[in-house]
């Protein structure tokens, strides 16, 4: 079915799909409509971050940034999802045009720049899910606004940690990951490295653990990196988050480096590059982070995953977890199950 309607959305502007779509998802999902017309879930339950992950395919954050549609995307076949990026205060982002299809390369490029709701939105869009439960294990993807200097960062992460708090406590979600690698905020992969990285994750792990003796439960973070990273850099940062008791690492966000899609019309557009050409990139930095880490934190691979036989590779490279974005745009929501049975059968 997909394949017969991609052309058509295809045809339109790629945010204004994107608009469409999860409007659709929610209302599916809110109705009930999208459980009854999808398959069941591939069973293929991994535990980890202290909850259990119905199967290795998680939604990456981007798509659902208000946390609007969850239901909906769960009945896509999800093991877990992650929602976000979201900030404190609500924000537009950047100006549009903003999204732009390479669809030569199955490749994206956007400048979204964290346009969302606000922290209160996504709040309140999770807390609606009480009375109807959440069936697969949700992340919150947390940045920082783009008008707060990068001096005060910490500050913006320990309000939306502070803020979800009470969505653990109740159950409603598993896991924060700390999104420092968005090329679309200025200054905000400078957080990546050195002492700006040093001061962020005291701050924010000491808050975590505040939070921990109030409440007697710690909430697992996790932060998401950047694939443009030199190899000593990257392990460098990794140890940072070791020393600091970070749970895990999703690798990777967008790269800026569009040398694979030169030859495309939109080859000069600013913004992070994403999709089937990001594949190899990302995949090198799991096995990376993984040879060098050895068991010591989580890894959720994400990068470039468009088809069942990708996504095994990603967790052959050392991922524990895979997610998925552009790949969906491109392969339509049968990639999610696909993926989930090839990993299992593996």
């Amino acid at each position: 079915m997909y394949k017969i309607i991609r052309p058509l959305l295809f045809s339109l502007d790629s945010e204004r799909v994107h608009d469409l779509t999860l409007k659709a998802l929610a209302t599916a999902g809110n109705t009930g409509l999208a459980t009854t017309a999808m398959p069941a879930r591939v069973e293929d339950p991994v535990e980890l971050l202290g909850c259990r992950f119905s199967n290795r395919v998680g939604l990456a954050a981007g798509l659902d940034k208000n946390a609007a549609c969850i239901r909906g995307m769960s009945a896509l076949g999800f093991g877990f999802i992650e929602v976000g990026t979201v900030t404190p205060k609500a924000q537009p982002g950047n100006d549009k045009p903003r999204m732009f299809r390479l669809p030569e390369y199955e490749a994206i490029i956007n400048r979204m720049g964290f346009n969302n709701l606000g922290l209160n939105s996504l709040i309140a869009n999770v807390s609606a899910l009480q009375s109807k439960g959440i069936t697969c294990p949700l992340g919150i993807n947390i940045g920082k606004n783009k008008l707060t200097p990068a001096d005060q960062a910490a500050n913006d992460y320990i309000q939306c940690l502070e803020g979800v708090a009470d969505l653990f406590d109740a159950g409603l979600a598993n896991y924060v990951t700390i999104n420092l690698s968005s090329p679309n905020t200025p200054g905000l992969r400078d957080l990546q490295f050195g002492d700006e990285l040093k001061k962020l994750l005291e701050a924010i792990v000491g808050k975590r653990e505040q939070l921990a003796g109030q409440r007697g439960r710690s909430i697992p973070l996790l932060v998401k990196i950047a694939p443009d990273m030199a190899k000593d850099d990257l392990l460098s940062v990794a140890d940072q988050l070791v020393h600091h008791g970070i749970d895990g690492v999703i690798a990777t966000n967008t790269t800026i480096d569009k040398s694979s899609v030169a030859d495309s019309p939109y080859a000069d557009e600013a913004g992070g590059l994403s999709g089937s050409v990001l594949f190899d990139k990302s995949t090198q930095v799991v096995s990376d982070l993984r040879k060098h880490l050895g068991n010591a934190m989580v890894i959720i691979g994400v990068g470039g995953i468009n088809s069942s036989v990708q996504a095994v590779e990603k967790m052959a490279a050392g991922a524990d977890l895979v997610q998925i974005y552009s790949g969906l745009i491109y392969q339509g929501p049968s990639l999610v199950r696909q993926s989930a049975k090839a990993i299992r059968d593996a």
